[in-house]
């Protein structure tokens, strides 16, 4: 035995790679055993982690540390009984006891991913259901509320979460990267076969196939669920003076409920008018034009539909009393009077504005889209895309953002293509490049949170509570504070044509604030489609806000060097005739 262990160790003090060779394949051998715990539902756990007690930790109940928004940690707790084989799903859900929401982690996704079938998808219920494969259509879509891509990080999670948070009933995704979002699957199933399409951020799982969507149902929380489905509630409106123009479609309903006027108008309904019924005297509904609308209107027995427009803008609310008729169905809800409308927005997608292309010509100048990060760029990039039809450019180059549409984020910043420029930059040299610019500007004390959100969790993530509580986030502070105070200086001080608008200007007054972007921009402005930007604003560049800080990251020191800094770009604005900084800017 001791001639042959000889024998062994001077095979491998001659060959070292096989050696190391040999160690590699022991310790794979290693991590299949541990794969192998994970698959019958026991996770792999050393004697101290079994007992925390025992081993100094906290006490039996303690939770574990916050590991910050939007961030599912690989690792799970042991909650007494076997692990059932669970998927990632948002943070919209409620837990089997309907007093927490699921906290599942990434074990268990995998594991699923590699069992097939229909049998293990149902085993993911409570949370998102997997309703099935469906037929999909570019003319006829299969869930008509909003949608969105991304060629290379589209998870199943990432679908759902998206739509949950806009109070949608189903996810869809298709082509391995698309997303879409509806209140009805107005399609038929097909073979599970058919949807074939892996992920593009996610290995192993299935996001529908060529033309073929896989759709789930999800099970909203209460904070997330809207009532009446996705419709969302825009107030009492006054009757428009030209109602068949301003809403052209119109029906009788004796029984009238909220839901039943918004499904009228979320379903393919008729622009053209038939003959009276001799029975019931109630007009009849052709198939003339069949069409959705955006928007349904409650008046007491009547629904209409129609969109947003300078007839009916949406802009002057009246006092809700003057709407409050109770509905003929539903004894807690009002259903407007035939002179002032009950008015929902419904998630069908308003279209008129979607169009975007490259400028036909190449510019003539050079116009920025200037802030300080954190500030809402992206959105404005995009209510600038949706009012103008014209893709924007960047000084920079972000992929993620040109996988979720951005088009001219690939274009060199000079190309003339679009119709303004992204940039962050406050040098002079950088700011002289430009013949105008709109600048805008963000309360620091948010657009400081924004972009450490930004930094440690992408555009539409959080950063971990780690980061906040940890030497990230004073040292951020100290660096980006001074920034953001330079940065609306230099352009004020080196930029030839500025346009300033505030971030929080732009967010209550959209339609005011976006015209007079539009119109620094050299587009002729549309009221129309301005109206129609205001229904598609949030886009999908709006951190969901259901998650928070439950506490003020901002110590006293740091808000006394802020508010200096405030002081100074108010200083700043006035001295050249500006409106100063918006009065919620200080004190804190």
């Amino acid at each position: 035995m001791a001639k042959l262990w000889f024998k062994f160790q001077r095979y491998f003090r001659r060959k070292p790679v096989r050696f190391f060779t040999f160690l590699a394949l022991y310790l794979t051998a290693g991590s299949l055993v541990f794969l192998h715990s994970g698959f019958v539902g026991q996770p792999a756990v050393s004697g101290n982690q079994a007992n925390p007690a025992a081993a100094g930790g906290p006490a039996e109940g303690a939770e574990l540390p916050f590991l910050g928004d939007m961030h599912l940690g690989r690792g799970f707790r042991d909650t007494g009984e076997a692990s059932s084989i669970a998927r990632r799903y948002g943070p919209w859900f409620k837990g089997k006891d309907g007093n927490e929401r699921a906290k599942l982690g990434d074990y268990g996704g995998a594991w699923s991913r590699a069992l097939k079938g229909r049998v293990v998808r149902e085993k993911e219920e409570e949370r998102a259901k997997y309703i099935g494969c469906y037929l999909d259509d570019t003319q006829s879509r299969a869930l008509r509320g909003v949608s969105f891509f991304d060629y290379k990080k589209m998870t199943i999670f990432r679908c759902q979460d998206n739509c949950a948070e806009r109070g949608y009933l189903y996810a869809g995704l298709e082509f391995g990267a698309e997303c879409y979002c509806g209140h009805k699957i107005q399609a038929t199933n097909v073979s599970e076969a058919e949807c074939d399409m892996e992920c593009k951020g996610e290995r192993g799982s299935v996001c529908g196939g060529a033309n073929r969507l896989s759709v789930y149902r999800l099970q909203l929380a209460q904070e997330s669920a809207r009532r009446y489905g996705s419709a969302v509630f825009r107030g009492c409106f006054r009757r428009p003076d030209n109602l068949s123009l301003a809403l052209p479609v119109t029906a009788a309903m004796l029984n009238m409920s909220v839901d039943k006027c918004v499904d009228f108008c979320t379903e393919k309904v008729s622009t053209g008018w038939g003959p009276r019924n001799s029975s019931n005297s109630l007009p009849l509904l052709l198939p003339l034009h069949p069409q959705e609308y955006p928007l349904a209107a409650l008046a007491g027995t009547a629904c209409h539909c129609g969109f947003p427009t300078t007839r009916f803008p949406l802009h002057d609310r009246e006092d809700e009393q003057l709407c409050a008729q109770k509905c003929s169905a539903e004894e807690f809800e009002s259903c407007g009077t035939p002179s002032y409308f009950i008015v929902y927005q419904t998630q069908v997608q308003d279209n008129r504005c979607m169009d975007r292309r490259f400028l036909p010509g190449k510019s003539k100048q050079l116009i920025a889209l200037a802030s300080f990060p954190g500030a809402g760029n992206t959105w404005a990039r995009h209510l600038i895309e949706l009012a103008t039809g014209f893709y924007t450019g960047s000084y920079y180059f972000d992929g993620s953002l040109y996988n979720k549409g951005f088009k001219g984020e690939r274009d060199h910043w000079r190309s003339g293509r679009t119709i303004c420029i992204k940039t962050h930059e406050s040098g002079q040299k950088e700011i002289e490049a430009f013949d105008a610019a709109i600048l805008l500007i963000r309360n620091p004390y948010k657009a400081l949170m924004a972009e450490f959100n930004r930094k440690y969790g992408g555009h539409i993530g959080f950063a971990a509570h780690a980061h906040w509580k940890g030497k990230e986030w004073p040292e951020f502070v100290r660096n980006y504070a001074p920034w953001w105070a330079t940065h609306t200086l230099d352009w004020l001080k080196f930029g030839k044509k500025v346009l300033v608008v505030h971030f929080e200007d732009l967010k209550q007054d959209l339609f005011i604030q976006l015209g007079r972007m539009v119109n620094l921009l050299g587009v002729a402005v549309r009221e129309d489609r301005l109206l129609c930007v205001e229904s598609q604003k949030d886009g999908n560049f709006k951190r969901s806000g259901l998650r928070k800080l439950e506490y003020d990251p901002y110590t006293a020191d740091m808000q006394k060097t802020i508010s200096a800094y405030i002081k100074m770009v108010d200083a700043a604005l006035k001295g050249r005739n500006l409106t100063g900084v918006p009065d919620d800017y200080y004190p804190r």
